[in-house]
């Protein structure tokens, strides 16, 4: 009972389950499946099935997909409620890319029947897995335009900007570290091309390193991206 008590807590601060009524989320509650997963270890493989939707409790995940000659793009970082693998549950397709811890991170996973049996009972859930696919082929819209049209500078602009948050002192930054491998990762560029151009954004004060780590992203580098 207690384990059903503490599924039901958890669910319900999930934005995807917000709509659910009692019995649905009781239901959820005793089908779903708390996991951790250590920095490094994936959630879901490209080219396999896990046959389950896996919900972000804590932590930070990333997406990458990987070519025949493993070479590695970063498509997307996602974070608490955040969820994963749907798209092989409606399709019935493996993965198509590898989502992989980035810090330690909970998760709850929701199988295929459980999955599948909620939708139909719940058109809230179901436009909310809908609004949530559309979210993302929005953001592949975009990632291909940039790749298509915008230059090295354009690509890494967007893709700072990508990344960036208000802090609440009305300031735009990027609180975790994003290494230059990634961020070539993120545009499709090699590392060394990556650096200089951020080295020549720092130095034309388009981007600035904060004491506390934090990269201070200025107003203008909308202008680039």
């Amino acid at each position: 009972m207690v384990t059903m008590v503490s599924n039901l807590e958890l669910i319900r601060r999930v934005p995807l389950f917000s709509m659910l009524t009692v019995s649905q989320a009781e239901s959820v509650a005793s089908a779903v499946v708390k996991r951790r997963f250590k920095r490094g270890e994936p959630i879901v493989e490209q080219g396999k099935k896990s046959n389950a939707l896996s919900i972000i409790l804590t932590g930070r995940v990333r997406v990458v997909t990987t070519d025949a000659r493993g070479r590695e793009v970063i498509l997307a970082t996602m974070h608490p409620g955040d969820y994963v693998g749907e798209m092989s549950l409606i399709d019935d397709a493996p993965h198509s890319a590898t989502v992989s811890a980035e810090v330690q991170t909970d998760v709850l996973t929701l199988g295929r029947l459980e999955f599948a049996r909620c939708l139909p009972e719940n058109s809230s859930m179901a436009y909310a897995v809908m609004r949530g696919l559309v979210q993302r082929l929005r953001h592949a819209d975009r990632k291909i335009e940039s790749l298509a049209l915008m230059d090295v500078y354009g690509r890494v602009a967007h893709a700072l900007l990508e990344s960036a948050s208000e802090d609440g002192d009305g300031n735009t930054v990027i609180r975790d570290k994003v290494s230059r491998q990634d961020l070539a990762k993120m545009v499709g560029a090699s590392r060394e091309m990556v650096s200089r151009v951020m080295k020549d954004l720092e130095d034309r004060g388009f981007v600035e390193t904060r004491e506390d780590g934090a990269l201070l992203v200025k107003e203008r580098l909308n202008s680039l991206g």
